[in-house]
């Protein structure tokens, strides 16, 4: 039933958003979920490739800016579930050294004021959740677990396997990716996911991929304590005289029947943001009052500031050999992640993206002439290279009015062109790699094209830009993600980060919000 009070809001319903709801419904408190876009329609469209990546059918249409004033277009997705309904499913954990200070070329890693281990138990939980298959033992960075996956690992097609046992051979160690999926490889018939090529990217038809929305939103939306409100976009939080607590939060409610949208208010005895990094900063510059001229809980002028998303970029190994494989999101190589002899500094990770299509690659067909699409499609193996990027208050999320700006100066490129030049090596050395070619649609946002290096728009792995810690003036959280300034508000999604690691961040948002709701559960009890 939708009232104006409620025990606890939440903006936004992502792996962030959508876990702490999950975690929080059991408890009986009144829970408002607020979503701004609707549903993400379930049609043919889904596996459609010409519609997946070239058009904003499921992408937003939003306009950005990067810091010369150049249009950009972002890949952020607004659906129940947020970016998680079309993300590839790769659930890492951080490795233990994330979590410590350490050197890189271009600066430093910064520690985290809580550890590996204190993340390890909601780690595990978050693997449950989202059906996380894995195989421990096989990676030689893995950090500590107290448990083994809750999932086997996904098996590796033929040529992939061949592609494994081969870098084996040459003393690397590829490992199985953990990924999220509702895949039963011992009894097909009763598996959810069918295993197919639409899957990295792609919303799922089928509904076999472990988003927030299947995993977290859904198994709640029953419970009596628990309203959602989708095509809900907050405009603005506004506080009491005092500005040390949030009293109610303004939201656009969108009205399909009539195309009307009516602004109300909504009040929360706690308020969790989770909007993803940059819109939460950009919702908190919003409002700016006279307590928080600068934005709320934003006295130590950390909001919006050290924007990461990795250095990504994503390449084409064409081989002579032919690559009939349908799931190819199963591999993953670290040897790289702490260095290589010769060179002190991380580099960074390895893993196999989704097969690409003739479709896909037709959009760009140019890049790859004097072969066809085709010809590329049939016979490469495609990989992502994710590397850490450096916090830098210097990068950071500007709002002025309606126009978001996202100023932002990639350092770590040294690591990331060393990491290319030396995979790329190697496939060359085990046949893999007669031709190397961009993958020019992965994630770029509609129609975009990109060669190598994944562009600006590309903000799919965003942390960083509320950092948490123990001083104010150092951090814009504390501990359990409360703002530092204001008592009732929290922020629960990849903002809180203070470094980036080099994986995907997803499964350390969702072991966040499943700490940061135990703690909110002791609190409003």
């Amino acid at each position: 039933m939708i009232t104006n009070h409620y025990d606890l809001i939440i903006i936004g319903t992502g792996a962030g958003g959508g876990t702490l709801a999950y975690r929080l419904a059991a408890s009986g408190k009144k829970i408002l979920l607020l979503e701004r876009g609707p549903f993400l329609p379930r049609e043919k469209d889904n596996w459609d490739t010409k519609t997946v990546f070239n058009s904003d059918r499921y992408h937003c249409s939003e306009v950005w800016y990067d810091q010369h004033g150049k249009e950009l277009h972002p890949g952020m997705s607004y659906f129940v579930g947020g970016n998680t309904k079309l993300f590839g499913a790769a659930l890492f954990r951080l490795r233990e050294k994330d979590f410590e200070k350490y050197s890189h070329r271009d600066g430093i890693s910064p520690e985290w004021p809580l550890k590996y281990r204190d993340f390890e138990p909601y780690y595990a939980e978050a693997e449950q959740l989202y059906q996380v298959h894995g195989q421990q033992g096989e990676d030689p960075t893995e950090p500590f677990r107290s448990t083994d996956f809750p999932y086997p690992a996904v098996s590796h097609e033929p040529r992939i396997e061949e592609v494994a046992d081969i870098l084996r051979a040459k003393g690397l160690h590829p490992y199985h990716t953990p990924v999220g999926i509702r895949l039963n490889e011992a009894q097909r018939y009763l598996s959810q996911c069918i295993r197919c090529n639409t899957c990295d990217g792609y919303p799922c038809l089928v509904q076999a991929k472990s988003d927030a929305e299947i995993s977290a939103i859904r198994p709640v939306l029953g419970q009596e304590n628990v309203t959602l409100l989708t095509e809900a976009k907050v405009l603005k939080l506004h506080t009491s005289p005092s500005g040390r607590e949030v009293t109610s939060v303004e939201v656009a409610l969108y009205d399909r029947e009539n195309g009307q949208t009516q602004v109300q208010q909504f009040y929360g005895d706690m308020v969790a943001i989770a909007c993803g990094a940059i819109n939460s900063s950009v919702l908190l510059l919003k409002s700016a009052n006279d307590q928080h001229p600068h934005g709320l809980a934003n006295g130590s002028g950390l909001v919006g500031r050290n924007f990461m998303k990795h250095v990504l970029g994503s390449i084409i190994g064409v081989s002579k050999k032919p690559n009939p494989t349908q799931f190819q999101k199963t591999l993953s190589i670290n040897d790289f992640y702490w260095g290589e002899q010769g060179y002190d500094y991380p580099l960074g990770q390895i893993q196999t993206l989704g097969k690409v299509s003739k479709e896909a690659l037709e959009a760009n067909a140019a890049a790859y002439a004097p072969l066809t699409p085709e010809q590329v499609a049939s016979h490469s193996i495609d990989w992502w290279l994710t590397v850490e990027d450096l916090p830098d208050p210097n990068n950071h999320i500007q709002v002025k009015g309606d126009k978001i700006s996202l100023n932002y100066s990639e350092n770590n490129s040294e690591a990331y062109d060393r990491l290319e030049h030396r995979w790329i090596e190697i496939l060359k050395s085990i046949e893999c790699g007669q031709e190397i070619l961009p993958n020019c649609s992965y994630f770029a946002g509609a129609g975009k094209t990109y060669t190598g290096r994944l562009p600006l728009e590309g903000v799919g792995h965003q942390v960083g830009t509320c950092r948490f810690g123990e001083d104010p003036q150092t951090s814009v959280l504390d501990l359990n993600c409360r703002t530092h300034e204001i008592d009732n508000l929290y922020v629960v999604d990849g903002s809180f980060f203070c470094s980036s690691g080099a994986v995907n961040p997803t499964l350390t948002i969702i072991a966040n919000a499943l700490r940061v709701g135990d703690h909110l559960l002791q609190r409003m009890q």
